[in-house]
């Protein structure tokens, strides 16, 4: 995915969010924090990168009982592996 806008959002209605997972990868000097999300029978995946990830984290926080703590479980430690499920149903 090249850019998270409006249009896409719409593609991902709150009410057919399954699952949300964010976790990192080690690109050996960073990290780089990606999303995936289960919506119906697709997967998409977004990482911190792309252009509108703002836009797609407020989109999420609306998610009931979403994780707000999701970026502080995630990302420490630094180049360790992490993963942690924000909203599933």
């Amino acid at each position: 995915m090249s850019r998270i806008n409006d249009q896409l959002l719409t593609r991902l209605p709150l009410r057919d969010i399954e699952r949300v997972t964010f976790y990192k990868r080690d690109e050996i000097t960073t990290d780089l924090i990606y999303c995936d999300i289960i919506a119906g029978d697709t997967t998409w995946s977004f990482h911190e990168e792309t252009a509108g990830w703002d836009l797609l984290l407020r989109h999420l926080q609306k998610l009931p009982q979403f994780r707000a703590d999701w970026y502080e479980s995630v990302s420490q430690p630094p180049f360790a592996l992490s993963e942690i499920v924000a909203f599933s149903r």
